[in-house]
């Protein structure tokens, strides 16, 4: 079982944990042109989780979507912090209390010690919202995103 409160940043996942993350990317991104991304560190640092999420998505070009659809999945494990960033026209579309419920749900799921699946939930969680506001056109998208989990300090 994965406990990140016991690693360091370099063994935050396991190869399998990571798979299982980047399948669950995968799937939820199957059907949206929508693009999502997970980043685990060790330590948030200085200031809160949204503000470090916010940080990460613009430095690894989110923002950059053709259709301003990213999100980024951040969870900082010895501080046990957690966010989630959503670009512009998601977030509007969504509504902050989309995104605070799924920030609860994964925070419910770290409370039991479900870390990879509490991670994997919300990600297919936000696929479906994204598959709802933007939809898959076959002809045009592509993956503008890996779908590799990041790892952090």
């Amino acid at each position: 079982m994965w406990n990140p409160f016991k690693r360091s940043a370099d063994t935050l996942l396991t190869a399998s944990d990571k798979q299982m993350l980047v399948e669950a990317i995968q799937l939820a991104e199957q059907n949206t042109s929508g693009e999502i991304r997970v980043y685990v560190e060790t330590n948030l640092g200085k200031g809160d989780a949204l503000a470090r999420a916010t940080e990460l998505f613009f430095k690894n070009k989110m923002n950059e979507t053709k259709d301003r659809n990213g999100v980024l999945v951040y969870v900082a494990v010895k501080d046990k912090k957690l966010a989630i960033y959503a670009d512009q026209a998601i977030y509007e579309r969504m509504g902050i209390e989309f995104w605070y419920s799924q920030v609860q749900e994964m925070t419910t799921h770290f409370k039991s010690m479900n870390y990879v699946l509490g991670i994997s939930a919300v990600v297919k969680e936000i696929g479906q919202a994204l598959r709802t506001h933007f939809p898959f056109d076959r002809v045009s998208d592509t993956n503008e995103l890996s779908d590799e989990i990041m790892i952090g300090k």
